[in-house]
């Protein structure tokens, strides 16, 4: 019930008692006039009711506050991008160096923190010393943090906090340090066939490794793309840039590079077709979490280069800065 309408019924109620009292008053000429104008109990009664209710009601929305004695936790990011049916964000206050969650959430087309049907909040928890976000399954998940760690940030005495990457709970750096190249050209296929259908991160003379990279923490891999008519076509996850990736799915028979990369030969996804030209294709290196099942790059691409026409191949091609700005802020509401 609003407050205004809890008041339009007590004035209700009281105009009725005093249209009756004046009513009595006027068959009775003899009655106490000072009486006539005094609270009756009754109207005393429905008046310690409204106080009442009015008392729970403040209650009620002081309560609102935090919910379930859990005070309300207010996130917005910039950059975080949607996960899918697979996998959910999950928010997690530190507490006495413990983690305790505050629930779980996904990124909606417009940016906003999408909560699961049923939930209105996050939620923070008092004496907490910071915030971090993690990715996890969608379905059985375990009641612990996972190891991809996405962002995280201390708590202000205000209750304010500011996530990002860099965080040493989070994936600790920027890439701001991250460099490479790759070439063109086709080792597992014909010597001198179709030499512009592949990705290798490798420089020439040699050849040498080409990426300089942060190593990752637990929960988190490399992965390279090409992206080739707006389609992105992964290369292969790795951790180590001087070494080869997990992935020969579209390679010929012949042996590669112990690098990664790819050459694009055979079994090309749908819509594709192998072998192809990458002239005027991008590609990538992203920051990818290790449990993934997504077609497409995660958010954090530190490498990225457009093959410029004209290029000829093994000839190095240099990898410049990609967007990696991912970052949040909310606030501890109770």
């Amino acid at each position: 019930m609003s407050r205004y309408t809890k008041y339009s019924k007590l004035g209700a109620l009281l105009f009725a008692i005093s249209l009756t009292a004046a009513a009595c008053g006027t068959a009775d000429s003899g009655s106490d006039t000072d009486a006539a104008t005094e609270p009756s109990s009754a109207d005393q009664a429905v008046e310690d009711d409204a106080m009442e209710d009015d008392a729970m009601e403040d209650d009620a929305m002081e309560d609102d506050a935090m919910e379930d004695g859990r005070p309300i936790l207010e996130l917005s990011f910039d950059g975080l991008e949607p996960l899918g049916d697979d996998y959910v964000y999950e928010v997690w206050t530190v507490v006495d160096d413990a983690p305790v969650t505050g629930g779980v959430f996904d990124i909606a087309d417009d940016g906003s923190v999408a909560l699961p049907d049923g939930e209105n909040h996050l939620y923070g928890h008092e004496g907490a010393s910071a915030v971090v976000i993690t990715i996890e399954p969608a379905v059985g998940d375990v009641p612990a943090p996972a190891d991809t760690k996405v962002l995280a940030g201390d708590i202000a005495d205000d209750g304010s906090v500011e996530l990002s990457i860099g965080h040493p709970a989070a994936l600790g750096t920027d890439f701001a340090d991250a460099t490479g190249s790759f070439i063109l050209g086709t080792p597992t296929d014909d010597p001198d066939g179709n030499e512009l259908s592949c990705v290798w991160f490798l420089s020439v003379p040699g050849p040498e490794a080409s990426l300089e990279l942060p190593t990752l923490p637990a929960g988190w891999v490399y992965e390279g793309w090409a992206v080739i008519d707006g389609t992105p076509v992964s290369t292969g996850r790795f951790t180590d840039g001087a070494a080869a990736d997990n992935f020969n799915g579209f390679s010929g028979s012949a042996g590669g590079p112990n690098y990664p990369g790819e050459d694009f030969i055979q079994n090309a996804p749908d819509g594709l077709a192998f072998p192809t030209d990458l002239t005027g294709s991008t590609v990538v290196v992203s920051v990818e979490p290790d449990a993934d099942n997504s077609p497409a790059p995660f958010a954090l691409k530190p490498l990225v280069a457009e093959v410029p026409s004209g290029t000829t191949d093994h000839s190095n091609i240099d990898l410049g800065a990609g967007p990696v700005a991912i970052s949040g802020e909310g606030s501890i509401v109770g």
